[in-house]
């Protein structure tokens, strides 16, 4: 048994500081998550969280504070484990964690209102199912070692092994600045730095089906029956009801990595292919309400000089028209602007506002706010 606490304490150890890491790397992507989990806790009522949506409401302004709380925790937690120090509260706080987050992923998978956990956030891309199986697997691993943790427990924490620990969390919030202020050092997104953005928007290979299943519902069991053919029979409604129609998809990964990238004029009309002609430097502001507008004059400038080369400087907001137009005013923001999705301009870059250059549709480079460019970058 002693020998199984220390497999599972080098498994559980691990998983959570690499889950951690991932984390850290983005923690604007997971502060995204939290805000969706905050956002679907105010208005659900299928468990009754709708009851405290003051509370979620109150927490979404505090999203990346606690996404860097969350992921700093599980780095330090796991490492604890490993160099087993303050054993007992080490494992009590892995249960208590865990315990949260089976549940989050629990909710994903049962009521289907958050379609990505963000356990390894973009690194690693799971179904709700297959992350609450994954938590159920460290829930049981975690109850092992509490209540087997004695053999653990031998083992008396030092200076060596707080320094060590202190290290771990010094690191990990180091890690978190450095990727909120400049931008994730791993970028495991379909627009990091080499990707050619109108493949991406292409499925990389004939996608391949499985047999059509047609699912019933017995009328006399309550049961679910699979035919995996139409026949007139399954329409008698005094046997079989209609349910739903699957056709699995054999070959997943071939699908397009981006699906939802479309660019819009003012007057409407389609900009997205003329996006990927020529080089573009592309300013992306998805929300002017939560942008930074210290470094705008900069940008402006480095825009107005770029008119002089071949490359054209557009800004991409998910803000709407009347609300741009007195954004640009007031700050003389006057480089050329065009529409795209939210959700699709917090996904190309971590930064409000962030630099993209673009080459044939390829994405050369991109910069924080923090790390603006000159003119000579782009030689």
């Amino acid at each position: 048994m002693k020998i199984l606490n220390h497999i599972i304490r080098f498994f559980v150890g691990g998983l959570f500081i690499f889950s951690g890491l991932i984390k850290l790397n983005d923690p604007v992507g997971t502060e995204i998550k939290l805000e969706e989990y905050f956002e679907v806790f105010a208005s659900d009522t299928s468990l009754g969280l709708s009851a405290l949506s003051g509370l979620w409401e109150f927490l979404i302004p505090y999203s990346l504070s606690l996404a860097i709380f969350l992921s700093v925790l599980e780095v330090v937690l796991g490492a604890n484990l490993l160099i087993m120090h303050r054993v007992k509260f080490t494992i009590w706080s892995l249960f208590l964690t865990i315990v949260f987050f089976t549940f989050l992923t629990f909710y994903s998978a049962y009521f289907d209102k958050v379609t990505d956990c963000g356990c390894f956030g973009d690194a690693i891309k799971l179904t709700p199912w297959q992350s609450f199986t994954k938590d159920i697997v460290l829930f049981i691993l975690i109850f092992v070692l509490l209540v087997q943790r004695t053999p653990l427990g031998a083992h008396r924490s030092s200076w060596a092994k707080f320094g060590l620990s202190l290290v771990a969390t010094i690191a990990s919030f180091g890690l978190a600045v450095y990727a909120v202020n400049y931008l994730p050092p791993l970028d495991f997104r379909a627009y990091h730095i080499g990707a050619k953005i109108p493949d991406n928007m292409k499925n990389s290979a004939e996608l391949k089906y499985g047999k059509d299943t047609y699912i019933y519902t017995d009328l006399k069991t309550g049961e679910d029956v699979s035919f995996e053919t139409w026949d007139n029979k399954y329409g008698d409604t005094t046997r079989y009801k209609y349910k739903d129609f699957q056709r699995p998809l054999l070959n997943p990964e071939a699908l397009a990595k981006i699906t939802d990238f479309s660019v819009s004029d003012t007057q409407g009309a389609d900009m997205t292919e003329a996006t990927f002609e020529g080089e573009k430097l592309l300013v992306i502001i998805p929300d002017i309400q939560r942008s930074s507008v210290k470094f705008l004059k900069e940008i402006n400038e480095l825009g107005r000089s770029l008119e002089k080369t071949k490359i054209k400087t557009w800004v991409f907001t998910a803000s709407d028209y009347q609300s741009y137009e007195a954004f640009r005013t007031e700050y003389q923001f006057s480089l050329p602007y065009y529409f795209v999705d939210k959700t699709v301009l917090k996904t190309m870059i971590r930064a409000n506002p962030g630099l993209m250059y673009l080459k044939e549709g390829v994405v050369i480079n991109k910069w924080h706010y923090n790390d603006l460019p000159d003119v000579s970058d782009f030689k």
